[in-house]
């Protein structure tokens, strides 16, 4: 089964979405599944580095980098690298494969499952 997680918010924005969007795609690869992960608007910050961890918290950055050692594909949006964050500009690290909303329509169809956080 191949299952894609869209994200769109910034990694600390006082909730747990994207931690808890983060871990369920942790738990899916786990259990078998192709698990792809899309990141655009501020949650474009996951796919760079330096990004500032709050105290008390998991660091998400890093558990994005386990899920591409784990073999979950993750694209960032291209457009969104000037745009969105609080690291606008910064280009994305090793793993974090810069991409479009071409390509983000290819998966779209190709997935059997789209989640959305």
């Amino acid at each position: 089964m191949t299952i894609l997680i869209i994200l769109n918010h910034a990694p600390y924005d006082g909730t747990d979405l994207t931690w808890n969007a983060l871990r369920l795609a942790g738990q899916l690869k786990k259990d078998g599944a192709e698990v792809r992960l899309f990141l655009m608007n501020d949650s474009v910050d996951l796919g760079r580095d330096g990004v500032p961890v709050p105290e008390g918290t998991s660091d998400m950055v890093q558990m994005t980098k386990d899920l591409i050692a784990a073999g979950v594909t993750v694209k960032v949006c291209g457009t969104c690298q000037t745009r969105c964050g609080i690291r606008k500009g910064d280009p994305y690290y090793e793993g974090a494969q810069k991409s479009t909303m071409a390509e983000l329509s290819q998966w779209v169809r190709d997935s059997e499952q789209v989640l959305t956080f």
